[in-house]
């Protein structure tokens, strides 16, 4: 079995960071691609930005020039530092992966359980 643990979420105010982690464990074989999503209270799921194995990020709109995000393929991890936060930036942000358990094996999709950003005067 594979999880995901997120660390990191807080409460702070506009204009600050946080810096959000994700550490995978279990039966790892390979990482592919790894991701942040978040889930603000009455909305849908949303991407927030992806690295793919050879360092491609993608970044959703509201994420470009305030949040960063990186790996360790050494230590199964995802980073998100997020910069300028604002009250909108409030949500539970999630952690994705795919991750295969043996060689030539199928990729799954795994979430981790979330961790709680508020972003407030």
């Amino acid at each position: 079995q594979v999880q995901l643990v997120e660390s990191g979420g807080g409460l702070v105010q506009p204009g600050e960071s946080l810096r959000l982690s994700c550490v995978a464990s279990g039966s790892i074989f390979n990482i592919a691609a790894m991701a942040w999503y978040r889930q603000a209270p009455g909305k849908e799921r949303e991407l927030v930005a992806g690295i793919t194995s050879d360092i491609s990020t993608n970044y959703a709109d509201f994420a470009k020039g305030r949040f960063t995000i990186s790996r360790d393929r050494a230590k199964n991890s995802a980073y998100l530092e997020m910069n300028s936060l604002k009250p909108e930036d409030t949500a539970v942000y999630y952690c994705n992966a795919a991750i295969s358990d043996r060689a030539g094996g199928y990729y799954s999709r795994y979430w981790g359980q979330g961790t709680q950003v508020t972003v407030s005067s």
